[in-house]
């Protein structure tokens, strides 16, 4: 649900709706969101991602076409609506509506309501992040640019992000589509996370395989190993019985709009076809490994102060 009621400054929130149809051969983002700057201007906008052909789209709307309801997620902007059953797009390259279902939310727990675990109670956080569905599947279509593109059997991601800004540096990725597993969904995060007057490095990562999942956090005190090298990485957790590795590669990608102080000046590249092998442990023995061609990746800002020395 929309977390910016009373807010009027130096805020920004928003959404991100990937769908990849079964072929793999179309993978679209669709961000909504709403932009505060210092000075208490606002607007909300549509930003739209095409991995496929790397090509990018911001729409800009008066914020009073920015219509969020309070009970529930569903955010209607302009003509175009948006909610965890489904999209409805007016916009002028790109309309029709997607269905979403089977829906794999990320657990509830006490004292951890969501992905950030406890730290989605601490005020002050720069950023705060929520998953709204892991992995679901897809009915509908899209005209796009005069072209029919079917998204029945594809499969989708939601989750949002609300705060000041994105962090001053952060590795993000995430992928439903992996080779010898259609039941398999990861997203992983490691950021930059200012502290009072410090910092520390948090990360975050969740492998939905089959009905299971399995969280790896720096409030579960899971251990990480981050390796970058030119657009190669390699990112390990570990807690006391189970280990993730993760292996990617950056593919060509697109340029997108991110927020500074809640104003959507910032840049950040995003590519929807990386590569990824991925390979779970649990006490000692391999339960799962796979390859993915359809990888949501994000590499963005001072990398270095992210990695293992």
């Amino acid at each position: 649900q929309y977390h910016g009621w009373g807010k009027t400054r130096n805020f920004f929130e928003g959404w991100y709706f990937k769908l990849v149809n079964a072929d793999e051969s179309e993978a679209l983002a669709f961000i909504p969101g709403i932009s505060m700057k210092a000075n208490g201007e606002k607007h909300a906008f549509i930003q739209v991602m095409d991995g496929a052909r790397r090509h990018s789209e911001y729409h800009q709307f008066h914020v009073g076409e920015f219509r969020p309801e309070s009970r529930r997620f569903h955010l209607n902007l302009g003509q175009n609506a948006f909610s965890a059953s489904e999209i409805r797009l007016q916009l002028p390259e790109i309309q029709g509506s997607v269905q979403f279902s089977n829906l794999q939310t990320w657990p509830k727990m006490f004292g951890a309501p969501g992905i950030m675990g406890w730290f989605s109670f601490v005020p002050f956080m720069e950023c705060f992040h929520g998953i709204v569905s892991l992995n679901h599947e897809l009915q509908g279509q899209l005209s796009y640019k005069n072209q029919q593109i079917r998204f029945d059997g594809g499969k989708g991601y939601i989750e949002k992000d609300w705060g000041r800004s994105f962090p001053r540096a952060y590795v993000w990725l995430q992928s439903n589509h992996f080779d010898t597993s259609a039941q398999a969904s990861l997203i992983a995060s490691v950021a930059h996370i200012p502290w009072l007057k410090d910092h520390f490095i948090g990360y975050i990562s969740g492998f939905w395989l089959e009905g299971r999942l399995f969280r790896f956090a720096t409030y579960t005190g899971a251990k990480k190993y981050l390796s970058i090298q030119n657009q190669s990485l390699e990112l390990i957790f570990k807690s006391a019985t189970q280990e993730i590795r993760i292996r990617a590669q950056q593919a060509p990608g697109v340029t997108l709009i991110s927020p500074i102080s809640g104003e959507m000046v910032g840049k950040i590249n995003e590519s929807l076809k990386a590569t990824l092998e991925v390979e779970l442990f649990e006490r000692g023995r391999r339960i799962f490994e796979g390859r993915s061609k359809t990888t949501g990746l994000e590499l963005a800002g001072d990398l270095d102060v992210l990695v293992n020395s």
